[in-house]
């Protein structure tokens, strides 16, 4: 059987397992040098199922509960992003008010079902059914889960509106932040060459 090929995202050489160079736990590029793939992902596969079902709470709790709250001259008016979305297709912008709710809360749902989905069985040795089609839609539904930005939006209308009223923070808010930051962890830890491999295996 021939050795399976990879191809490097920064110059794309493709080259063969037995071609790569290791270095830190990681396995590089020969002409390039840019990291492929790191060794022993696959271990790390429970430590990124509880990373995702973290972040499915905290994505959770980030939509039930308000984001920031507002007072004003004693009236305070407090806001979720359902919330703010619905009042975005109140004021006549349907568009803007389906972008927010699309990538704020529905695709990184999206995304991080699908991981557990496909995590769950392979922690136990066993292939999660529509593994293929779920691997392809998490790969297009990634680039549009924009968490970070809402955040930074958030922040900046904050900033400006402090002087208008007092700002309140709301519990979503920190939720945010701390999904952030477990995303953040998320994205470093897995490894998409890592599925594929567990997945082989537990067809063996």
């Amino acid at each position: 059987m021939s050795a399976a090929l990879i191809a490097c995202h920064e110059c794309d050489v493709l080259l063969r397992e037995a071609e790569t160079s290791s270095g830190h736990g990681s396995v590089t590029c020969p002409r390039c040098g840019a990291v492929l793939y790191g060794m022993g992902a696959d271990d790390k596969l429970p430590a990124v199922l509880a990373l995702t079902c973290a972040a499915l709470v905290l994505l959770l709790l980030a939509n039930v509960f308000p984001i920031v709250g507002l007072n004003i001259k004693g009236h305070q008016v407090e806001t979720t992003v359902f919330g703010a979305a619905q009042q975005l297709w109140r004021d006549d912008m349907p568009i803007v008010a389906g972008l927010l709710f699309v990538t704020t809360v529905v695709i990184p749902c999206v995304e991080l079902m699908a991981l557990t989905w496909m995590l769950g069985p392979l922690c136990l040795g066993r292939r999660p059914a529509a593994f293929v089609g779920l691997f392809r839609c998490l790969q297009l539904a990634h680039p549009w889960a924009m968490v970070e930005v809402f955040i930074l939006g958030v922040l900046v209308s904050l900033v400006k509106l402090s002087h208008l009223a007092d700002v309140l923070p709301g519990p979503a808010i920190w939720c945010f932040g701390a999904l952030m930051l477990v995303l953040a962890a998320l994205s470093s830890l897995l490894d998409h060459r890592a599925l594929w491999q567990a997945w082989e295996r537990a067809g063996e």
